[in-house]
């Protein structure tokens, strides 16, 4: 419980005092105080970092309140909490914090430790990130982990300020998206322009094993196909059938690379080098690579 509160229900400084002193709570900070010895929940720190930091002006947000919105896999070395802009609430062990220009009320859940909502926190996260890899992840396994949706990724990613790379996230939350695969597919063609290979052709339709089957990316003359994965290939049963297709075009003698969107946008030298390189390969046995 914070000081505040404990005086809320008529214990005085001097209670408190006396039972810290005598060894029956602890005293986490200035004003957060455990009724036992128990190490702090990670509910209970969150609680720690807002009461620390200033009631009156913190919220959890970023990575700590996605966390506290049920996101698994995804740590970090300190809680987060933002503060408004001009604010100054000093050093709090263990505490992050960032001071924002904007807070609309209805980005702020009061359910528990007041914290932003999933979608903001998600682009508040990827803005505190330590890099643009760990940015992408954030994004990606919010929206995997369905505790946003691509589409409140987006509106998020366009509403919230912050100053580092705005315009990044804002693909990223468009690549998550729902049908942001066609997005890829045309940045994809740029590229190959880019790496000096032919144009291929995009959504190619080609006979499958259970009908009609449409291919993102392909080189017809050569047999190579490039599948490129936005965030649904991710979810249900698309995996299931992306590989049965995979397996079937194999077997009739094609050559597969796959691509996910946001590993696209990460490292595209990478995936071009092992693009340009599987068509080198077909192409020493069908044709020459051409160069413009």
């Amino acid at each position: 419980m914070s000081r505040e509160l404990l005086r809320a229900v008529g214990v005085d400084r001097r209670a408190i005092r006396h039972a810290i002193d005598t060894g029956r709570w602890v005293l986490h900070g200035n004003q957060t105080v455990a009724l036992s010895h128990e190490p702090l929940s990670p509910q209970a720190d969150l609680w720690r970092a807002f009461w620390e930091v200033g009631p009156r002006i913190a919220v959890v947000d970023g990575a700590s309140a996605l966390v506290a919105a049920g996101l698994t896999g995804f740590t970090t070395r300190m809680t987060q909490v933002s503060v408004p802009h001009g604010s100054d609430p000093g050093r709090v062990s263990g505490v992050e914090v960032h001071r924002v220009t904007s807070r609309p009320p209805e980005d702020v859940l009061r359910t528990g430790p007041p914290r932003t909502t999933p979608a903001v926190a998600a682009i508040r996260a990827a803005q505190w990130a330590v890099s643009d890899r760990q940015a992408a992840l954030v994004l990606a396994m919010t929206a995997q982990q369905r505790l946003a949706s691509g589409a409140q990724l987006v509106d998020a990613a366009r509403r919230t300020p912050g100053r580092r790379r705005v315009a990044f996230i804002l693909r990223i939350a468009q690549d998550v998206a729902a049908g942001a695969e066609s997005l890829g597919e045309l940045d994809f063609a740029l590229l190959c322009r880019h790496r000096g290979l032919p144009e291929p052709t995009r959504q190619r339709v080609a006979k499958g094993p259970r009908g009609r089957v449409y291919l993102d990316v392909c080189w017809d003359d050569v047999g190579l196909v490039v599948e490129i994965d936005g965030a649904g290939h991710r979810a249900g049963l698309a995996v299931t059938d992306d590989n049965f297709r995979q397996n079937a075009l194999t077997l009739a003698g094609r050559t597969v690379l796959r691509i996910d969107l946001i590993g696209l946008r990460l490292d595209p030298d990478a995936f071009l080098d092992q693009v340009c390189e599987a068509h080198a390969r077909l192409a020493g046995r069908s044709a020459p690579l051409s160069s413009g």
